[in-house]
């Protein structure tokens, strides 16, 4: 049998065993995570078919977190809220359904735990590449009601921006397009939504490590504690100290202009634990109804060390030139390579 040959003109082929290997590059455990791993540290695992029961609404989450300097600033299953887990899209109040885990807010009887806690489950993989300083993920979910019935169709992209000229920061992307496939209101809202006031937490929610308790809230202009719960920004940070070691660690979160409603409100908290979430469900109903797509983005930076107000906006501005760098609709990271099938 006669062999296959290139045809003539055709692309150069590579011997890819010879290349050097990739700054930041992505290890998979198929079927259960992505590793992102910049140098010898693996910044994030992203756990994209998680093992939680059901009350715990079992959804995707970034856990663990790290700083270039490897500081893990996440938490996850917290003695407290056992559903909190590290970074993840977090949504209490969908319709009559909590996408959020654990009881659900009821006016004038407080939390109680019903049998609405849904999920997120991961369909198919659609791209998994990695270059010299980012790297990009986008996978599709369905979301299912706690009576199994399919609600959401969605499709996430995350995104890692890891800069070759600065050793301290990276920045994550997240972005997610919910499309409601039932033939119900899944009108979203929040605990503050349905009468808790100054609750209305719901969305991208981050939860960092117990010794991050006391720490600082940064938002433009301001350092100081958790007053600022409720107000409109468009970006807060974060800054702790950790254990067993003499540092600490910046989180700033930034809200994508683009975004649906004005500025978000934000839910943070630093007295009981350290928390930051931009809620666009904060205190008014966003609408879900049937056919409807809603598209939400946003860049998380993780910085070593403590900053203050001026600090804080600085890494916000990274966390902005990533957002501004990726055309709508397109998750990849910033000098990160063109998407491709896996």
């Amino acid at each position: 049998m006669s062999p296959v040959l290139a045809p003539a003109g055709a692309a150069p082929t590579r011997r890819p065993r010879l290349d050097p290997p990739p700054a930041v590059r992505l290890l998979h455990d198929v079927g259960r995570a992505v590793d992102l791993v910049a140098g010898d540290v693996t910044l994030a695992r992203y756990v994209y078919v998680p093992d939680d029961v059901q009350l715990e609404s079992p959804r995707p989450y970034l856990h663990p977190v790290r700083t270039r300097g490897g500081d893990v600033v996440t938490a996850f299953r917290p003695h407290d809220h056992v559903w909190h887990k590290g970074i993840a899209w977090s949504l209490p109040v969908v319709g009559d359904h909590n996408f959020w885990g654990g009881p659900t807010y009821v006016h004038g009887e407080g939390y109680v735990q019903l049998e609405n806690d849904g999920s997120m489950d991961h369909q198919r993989m659609t791209a998994l590449v990695s270059g010299p300083e980012g790297a990009h993920l986008e996978h599709v979910l369905a979301w299912h009601t706690q009576a199994g019935e399919h609600v959401v169709d969605e499709v996430r992209t995350l995104g890692a921006h890891v800069p070759a000229d600065r050793d301290d920061a990276w920045v994550l992307r997240f972005t997610t397009t919910m499309t409601n496939v039932s033939d119900a209101d899944l009108t979203i809202g929040s605990p503050t939504t349905r009468g808790r006031e100054n609750a209305g937490y719901g969305g991208l929610f981050w939860r960092g490590p117990r010794s991050f308790t006391g720490g600082t809230v940064h938002a433009p202009g301001f350092s100081g504690g958790e007053e600022v719960r409720g107000t409109r920004a468009p970006w807060m940070g974060f800054t702790g100290r950790h254990d067993d070691v003499d540092r600490a660690s910046t989180v700033v979160v930034v809200d994508d202009p683009g975004n649906p409603g004005h500025a978000p409100q934000w839910f943070a908290r630093t007295e009981w634990f350290g928390c930051l979430n931009p809620a666009p469900f904060f205190s008014q109903e966003v609408p879900f109804g049937p056919g409807a797509t809603l598209r939400f983005s946003y860049a998380v930076v993780v910085a070593d060390g403590a900053v203050d107000t001026a600090g804080a906006e600085a890494l916000a501005g990274l966390g902005s030139s990533v957002l501004a760098a990726a055309a709508p609709g397109d998750g990849r990271a910033a000098d990160g390579p063109p998407a491709a099938s896996a």
